[in-house]
């Protein structure tokens, strides 16, 4: 009896989500039967048999493929209406990443995950705990307008950031902080007062926005990763320098979100280690 019924609400599904999908594509029952090759009887017999009998399988996967849809969905097998191939090409996503403070696509995933908690290993020091002067040295040589209208949009875009209600964990490998305060490697030219300041500001965020930010500092040596950002359950993006790598599909995520904690487990320096860690490093600034 409960396979009876069983049939018969998948046999109603069925239908439902058919007399959807085609609606979706304003698509009457004629031009489907025209387009799988059949007659009209036979969508029409698909819609308004009321038993449980289902459409074989041909008809079925024909259907789904004229309408642009995946079988599983049409049959309740699954929750998500878009094919194989569209869930394949949406899992991924490859876009353009300029060199710039805040570009339009990583403020729009900010927006979108608004709420969420983000976690993210940035490619050096994070954009929105930076003080103007650094961004201004850091992106002045690649920005298209004026370095102060540049750093006026981007900070009312960090601003709208740190205000979104959204949790942040950052982790940091160690050395990138030693290097910034010793003044070596990529902060080579950078100047020692803009330093002083930058590691001041590194303090009171850190202090100030505690616990809804904290950072977390890992050794390289031990445990490796590169640039990357998990917008909650929504995306993750991996920054490859030249383009950002979007994963949407939730056994991506998961993935990055395990290697993300395993940044956290084994950080050398927790966020109630940093104030001390960074009160350190004033020492190597000269």
């Amino acid at each position: 009896m409960l396979d009876i019924l069983d049939k018969r609400l998948r046999a109603t599904q069925f239908r439902t989500r058919l007399t959807r999908a085609m609606q979706d594509q304003n698509m009457s029952q004629s031009a489907l039967a025209r387009a799988i090759g059949t007659d009209r009887s036979t969508i029409n017999q698909a819609l308004n048999d009321d038993g449980a009998r289902l459409p074989g399988a041909q008809i079925v996967g024909a259907c789904a493929q004229a309408l642009g849809v995946s079988a599983d969905w049409l049959l309740g097998l699954s929750d998500r209406p878009e094919s194989a191939a569209a869930l394949t090409a949406a899992a991924l996503t490859l876009t353009e990443a300029p060199r710039a403070l805040i570009d339009e696509r990583i403020f729009a995933w900010h927006q979108e995950a608004a709420g969420y908690k983000i976690r993210h290993v940035p490619a050096g020091l994070p954009d929105m705990l930076k003080t103007e002067e650094m961004l201004a040295w850091e992106y002045g040589p690649h920005l298209g307008k004026t370095t102060t209208q540049a750093i006026n949009a981007s900070r009312d875009r960090l601003d709208w950031m740190r205000a979104a209600q959204s949790d942040y964990e950052i982790a940091l490998p160690i050395y990138e902080l030693h290097s910034f305060a010793s003044g070596t490697g990529y902060y080579a030219d950078l100047p020692a007062d803009m330093r002083h300041s930058q590691l001041d500001q590194l303090l009171d965020l850190g202090t100030q926005l505690y616990p809804r930010l904290r950072i977390y500092l890992f050794d390289q040596r031990q445990v490796y990763s590169a640039p990357v950002t998990i917008f909650g359950p929504l995306l993750a993006v991996i920054y490859t320098g030249g383009h950002y790598m979007a994963f949407r599909d939730r056994e991506r995520i998961e993935t990055l979100s395990l290697h993300f904690d395993t940044l956290v487990r084994q950080a050398s320096y927790t966020a109630r280690d940093l104030p001390g860690h960074l009160q350190g490093l004033r020492t190597l600034i000269v």
